[in-house]
């Protein structure tokens, strides 16, 4: 039976035959194995909606709080999954809440489809009520877009959205359908029709004679070094980058979006690399003689100064996008391929290398500068926290975060075990990420556990869903890194601009630490109270200040059957170390 006939079967069993354009959208979406839709209903998308109510049994459909809450949701969704995540909103201003989380996983090349109604087909382009163009707002912010134009398209459109979207680089697709075609009846529709994309092709297999100079490559090399970051994670190719790394004695340095690509208490693994990495990743990339670059695009945080970075050495780029290969770094050997192919290739050829000096050199530079905080017992710090989380929750866990210096801290201390397990807003960095996407995480895996790592800056960015985590009983914790500031902005001010705070205190304007005259001492009353919050959204909540109460408190937070809000009081002067300056390369890094 085809999946077309298993579909009807089903459409016929649950007394229901798709008519208008918008009951076949959402059929288009059941036939494609849709689960979860993040939707925020309007005028212009209430007939998708309505068509949403017919497949209840089949697609669990979730509604935000606001729109950017429900695109971050589905970019969760989509980045423990692997799967397309599916995100609607009306026209006009719900359409373009939506555009920071489009361009957030154009960035992060995450899978997302976007649905968005639109004015109807005669009045577009007359300035109506609700109307915004949405495909030449999000052109550049998309891999791909349409505007429907007709009803017998739809089974065709989103046909190829789903296979544009996770194949090849993952990213967004938008399809903004106006109302009077969602309206239109379309009889006898053919829910598996032919695609049309002459100009969308995917990347052949590594050639033989690349995979051989590579293996070549390895061989001669003295001081090889792993570089890799998202496309380990976008490919599913964990468990061939750590046969890889321990097959030739390769130390493995990951961007902030790899992290996961191998546990991070792997001998091999130097943990991340940039701005915010570690010395000894950043010693060793800048010192091999062979990088190893996989799934990678030489982000400006991890290279700092292009010149200087990693220019001892021959560089190995492999990529599935061929834009990113040259772009900021010229690449000695290029391989235009998905690093899943390209390992898979070359695993059967590489031979254990004789990589003990190397090794040691590493272990020196792990020695002489190791990961360290201060130990205070006057404060929690948040290296601490972090630190705590991860020996109580001993790899079992997907984390999410928002933006600033708790994600950088979450990713230093955090101790993860495999890929998918870790979800951030990498290269666009959108504060108030963490909270909408943990609930997308949960959404996905209903009894894990699911932690945001959030500051107060971030989660109040989009604290509405609170509102969805209650209602729609997703069991979602947050660590907040309480420090009422905008902690990296003031870490910045400290280090650059001798300390002038300019609008980073998040209290009372009047108050002292506004303009950095404070104490520094923690407020005896918190603005916001998150606590009171959190309770009035139906959500249990604690406030911590002491140390002494960090293990408890996250263990009590861990047992909760539902979603609970830990408000951690953190100094806002610690500031995360090491720190590579903007432009500047390895040899510029503050330690302290």
């Amino acid at each position: 039976m085809s999946t077309t006939d298993r579909l009807a079967e089903s459409l016929s069993q649950s007394h229901w035959t798709p008519k208008t354009g918008a009951e076949v959208l959402v059929a288009s979406l059941v036939r494609h194995g849709v689960e979860v839709v993040f939707a925020y209903p309007g005028g212009a998308s209430m007939p998708m909606h309505q068509a949403l109510t017919r497949v209840r049994d089949k697609v669990r459909t979730i509604l935000p709080r606001h729109e950017q809450g429900g695109i971050f949701a589905a970019e969760g969704y989509a980045r423990v999954t692997g799967r397309t995540g599916i995100v609607m909103a009306t026209s006009g201003p719900g359409a373009l809440n939506l555009v920071t989380g489009l361009a957030d996983a154009k960035l992060d090349s995450l899978p997302i489809i976007a649905i968005t109604g639109q004015v109807p087909t005669k009045v577009i382009g007359t300035d109506a009520f609700q109307e915004t163009p949405m495909v030449e707002v999000c052109r550049a912010i998309t891999k791909h877009h349409y505007l429907v134009q007709n009803a017998r398209d739809i089974p065709r459109i989103v046909k190829e959205a789903f296979h544009i979207a996770n194949s090849g680089r993952p990213g967004p697709v938008l399809i903004d359908v106006p109302k009077d075609i969602q309206n239109t009846l379309v009889p006898n529709a053919d829910l598996d029709p032919p695609m049309d994309l002459p100009g969308y092709r995917l990347p052949s297999p590594p050639r033989t004679e690349v995979i051989d100079e590579v293996v070549a490559a390895i061989r001669q090399s003295k001081r090889p070094i792993i570089y890799c970051g998202g496309g380990i994670t976008s490919m599913d190719a964990g468990h061939e980058i750590r046969e890889l790394a321990e097959k030739a004695g390769i130390p493995v340095a990951m961007t902030l979006q790899g992290l996961g690509a191998i546990p991070s208490d792997h001998y091999l693994s130097l943990g991340m690399l940039g701005m915010h990495g570690t010395v000894y990743a950043n010693n060793a990339v800048n010192e091999a003689d062979l990088l190893l670059a996989l799934g990678v695009r030489f982000d400006d945080r991890v290279t700092g100064k292009l010149s200087e970075f990693a220019k001892h050495g021959r560089i190995v780029h492999v990529d599935i996008d061929p834009s990113e290969i040259n772009k900021n770094k010229t690449a000695n050997i290029e391989v235009h391929s998905d690093v899943k192919s390209f390992l898979t290739a070359l695993l059967p050829k590489v031979e254990p290398s004789d990589s003990g000096d190397w090794l040691r050199q590493v272990d020196a530079w792990r020695a002489s500068d190791p990961m360290t905080y201060d130990q205070r017992d006057d404060a929690i710090m948040p290296q601490y926290v972090l630190d705590q989380f991860s020996k109580l929750a001993k790899g079992n866990f997907l984390m999410t975060t928002g933006v600033g210096q708790h994600q950088m801290w979450a990713a230093q201390w955090t101790n993860f075990q495999r890929p998918r397990t870790w979800v951030t807003s990498g290269g666009l960095g959108s504060m108030g990420f963490g909270l909408p996407a943990a609930m997308g995480v949960q959404a996905a895996f209903p009894d894990a556990l699911v932690v945001d790592v959030d500051g107060d800056g971030s989660f109040v960015m989009n604290i509405q869903e609170l509102a969805t985590v209650f209602c729609e009983k997703l069991p979602v914790k947050v660590i907040l890194l309480n420090n009422q500031h905008l902690g990296m902005v003031v870490q910045w001010e400290d280090r650059f601009h001798a300390g002038n705070r300019a609008h980073t205190y998040l209290g009372p304007v009047d108050h002292p630490e506004a303009i950095g005259e404070g104490s520094g001492a923690l407020p005896e009353v918190t603005y916001p109270d998150f606590v009171t919050i959190a309770k009035g959204f139906g959500i249990a909540a604690r406030q911590i200040r002491k140390k002494s109460e960090v293990i408890d408190a996250l263990k009590e937070m861990i047992a909760h059957p539902g979603a609970y809000v830990l408000d951690i009081m953190v100094p806002y002067q610690e500031h995360v170390l090491p720190m590579i300056p903007a432009g500047g390369t390895y040899k510029d890094i503050i330690k302290s």
